[in-house]
């Protein structure tokens, strides 16, 4: 088995979100609550920065990245 390069990895877990995606008008949103819910799961997580509200795994800032609908934890945890 192929071993990822970072970059590799660091897109991997990006996942199918990126972050220009706000700049896109057809972006499509989660409802509040459940971008709450995904940033509560967040701040449970060992990978959780809260100094910055970032994912160590992905380096997205959670509190954005939990809006976008086609966004996903690395961890598979929402």
């Amino acid at each position: 088995m192929e071993e990822l390069t970072p970059w590799q990895q660091y897109k991997k877990n990006l996942g199918e979100a990126r972050p220009w995606d706000f700049l896109d008008p057809r972006t499509e949103y989660v409802e509040d609550d459940v971008s709450a819910q995904r940033f509560s799961i967040c701040e449970q997580c060992p990978f959780f920065i809260s100094l910055t509200s970032q994912c160590k795994k992905c380096g997205c800032f959670m509190k954005a990245k939990t809006k976008l609908a086609k966004a996903e934890c690395p961890e598979h945890k929402w």
